[in-house]
């Protein structure tokens, strides 16, 4: 099973989202806004990326909570206590902990300069090494790393530079605690624009450079994700 996982800012989505620090939430359904650790306790980023909670592709604002959404939801006043309280009803069961998010989407331009496959350091770089910390209190059975280059030159050479980024990557994960024999790597080239047909062909320009951004990417997949117990 594949589950895609994206992290939603208040001005957009941050593509993975893809880290796990916890703060408890309001009583919502937590696995099917946000991502839960294995205690039901709300996943957070690291308090350098602003200790955000991490969404799940089913958040949206009516699901949000204070605790993780203050500009979004008023915070509730307590209201007076009624002359005859009711019973007190048995606190619902906690929910079952949401699945690992399964996917992250990093620009390859954030990750390498230009023609280069050497990881620089970056703000995606810091997501990818959270990224790696989450996956060692879950289960999975691997970890699939693609990358991908714009339509920029030929397939041959484009073949060979998103091998070689996405194999920098699995290094990194490596490093960060990862087992190599999980990690799978492929390079794409030019495979799959995202762009489609929205940048009109011509000279190798700035403008057209720029315009192909989005083709230049490596995806981080965890594939046979399964709820911790």
């Amino acid at each position: 099973m594949k589950i895609a996982l994206t992290k939603k800012l208040l001005s957009g989505v941050v593509a993975l989202p893809l880290l796990f620090s916890g703060a408890v939430m309001a009583q919502v359904n937590k696995s099917e806004a946000y991502v839960v650790d294995d205690r039901g306790v709300v996943a957070r980023n690291s308090a350098n990326l602003g200790n955000l909670c991490w969404h799940t592709i089913d958040w949206m604002p009516a699901k949000a909570t204070y605790e993780c959404e203050p500009d979004l939801v008023p915070k509730k006043v307590a209201a007076a206590p009624a002359r005859a309280p009711a019973p007190v009803a048995a606190p619902a069961p906690a929910p079952a902990p949401a699945p690992m998010p399964s996917k992250m989407h990093f620009s390859a331009d954030e990750l390498f300069d230009f023609d280069k496959a050497i990881l620089k350091h970056s703000s995606s770089r810091d997501r990818l090494e959270e990224f790696a910390a989450g996956l060692k209190i879950l289960s999975y059975d691997s970890v699939n790393v693609i990358g991908y280059t714009d339509r920029i030159g030929s397939e041959e050479y484009n073949k060979r530079l998103s091998l070689r980024r996405a194999e920098a990557v699995k290094s990194h994960l490596v490093t960060h605690g990862v087992p190599a024999g999980k990690i799978r790597v492929e390079g794409r080239g030019k495979a799959d624009p995202v762009t489609g047909g929205k940048c009109k062909v011509g000279k190798q320009t700035k403008a057209l450079i720029a315009c192909l951004q989005p083709d230049r990417r490596v995806i981080v997949e965890v594939d046979g994700t399964r709820e911790t117990k």
